[in-house]
């Protein structure tokens, strides 16, 4: 009848009174023979590979790699005709020497030759091991960045979220997309000249987002089919337009929204605007604050950008994109020149729901707004 038999860690040396476990060679179900290597342990002066003192079925291992064992405890229990209690007898890995003094043991240089790393180069890897020993971790942790030249980082909850909208909405939803040049001069003259007292008086900024949100709130009151989703073959149209305004927050992106922009002023959007983007920066969004928006906006201007065609935001059917404001030397209508502050604005919106000329008439109302209506 066979027994299990109760491996433990052997005495490696006069001052030796524990170990390290680094790797097992088998892992539980293997058959392992007599004096087979059965894992190897280090210390703070060798490196040893323990044999099995009996042949027989890895049954079960009792210390992980890392962790450490005094003389004496328990490694594994293998299945086999042997007394109740073996301490395996260890044997020094071949180690080798190299000119700095450093040794490696055997699973380690086989490893550093599965990877292709050369000798020469062990001195760049950080070594963690006990008495600045190189570890097979080490190595493993070096290699993706050494060899392969990659990372691999797992998406968060917030990208993994983004990721999954992104893609329904880009394969659900034919996209298209139209692009004007919009004359910000007027726009960006009222605030440098107003944005000092506005700020003092009403405690936010006076910015170009907030003229842009308004100038679309009132160029979907003449083009609603913008502000709408699709379900099915149904169109639902929205009464109340919720804007969500993009806020780069972390390696993400979250869009809180504007209730009711049509019901609003200039300083009622200014200051939703500072709230919202406040609270997205703090992680301090309620859910209320992220839902039921029906058309989106986001300035990738703010980073330079001059033009941008970005993907609508599942279930709405468009999106407003805002280019840098950049200067350039203008015809005007008399044909004189002159220097004005310019803006591409883009709108991409679903085919489905609307045509190119529906389009069309959109961007040019919110031109014509945000040329001509700078009234604060």
């Amino acid at each position: 009848m066979e027994d299990s038999v109760k491996i433990t860690l052997p005495k490696l040396g006069e001052s030796i009174v524990s170990a390290t476990v680094v790797q097992w060679f088998k892992k539980p179900g293997d058959r392992i023979e007599r004096d087979e290597a059965l894992l190897e342990v280090s210390t703070d002066k060798v490196n040893s590979e323990i044999p099995s003192p009996v042949a027989g079925i890895l049954q079960e291992i009792l210390a992980q790699p890392d962790q450490e064992l005094q003389v004496g405890e328990p490694l594994a229990l293998i299945s086999g005709k042997a007394a109740p209690v073996l301490a395996a007898v260890a044997t020094p890995a071949p180690m080798l020497p190299q000119e700095n003094d450093t040794f490696l043991s055997p699973a380690v240089l086989r490893l550093l030759q599965e990877k292709k790393i050369p000798l020469t180069d062990i001195d760049k890897i950080p070594h963690s091991g006990q008495g600045g020993r190189l570890t097979k971790q080490d190595v493993e942790g070096y290699c993706p960045l050494k060899v392969d030249s990659t990372e691999r980082i797992k998406m968060t909850g917030l990208r993994k979220a983004i990721a999954d909208n992104m893609v329904k909405s880009f394969y659900e939803a034919p996209h298209a997309s139209l692009i004007t040049e919009v004359d910000v001069t007027r726009i960006m003259k009222l605030i440098a000249q107003e944005k000092q007292a506005f700020l003092q008086q009403h405690g936010v900024k006076l910015t170009i987002t907030t003229f842009v949100a308004r100038a679309i709130a009132k160029a979907l009151q003449a083009y609603p089919l913008l502000n709408s989703s699709l379900e099915n073959d149904t169109i639902i149209m929205k009464r109340n337009i919720n804007l969500g305004v993009a806020v780069s927050v972390d390696q993400g992106v979250m869009v809180p929204v504007i209730r009711n922009c049509q019901s609003m002023t200039l300083l009622d959007i200014a200051s939703e605007i500072a709230e919202l983007a406040d609270k997205a920066r703090t992680h301090a969004l309620a859910p209320r604050d992220v839902q039921e928006g029906s058309i989106t906006m986001t300035n990738f201007g703010m980073t330079g950008t001059l033009i941008g065609v970005p993907i609508i935001r599942y279930p709405e059917v468009a999106i407003v994109g805002l280019g840098a404001i950049t200067k350039k030397v203008v015809a005007m209508p008399d044909d004189s020149i002159a220097i004005r502050s310019v803006m591409m604005v883009s709108l991409t919106f679903d085919h489905r729901v609307l045509d190119g000329l529906y389009g069309c008439g959109f961007l040019g109302e919110l031109k014509k707004h945000l040329e001509e209506d700078i009234t604060l």
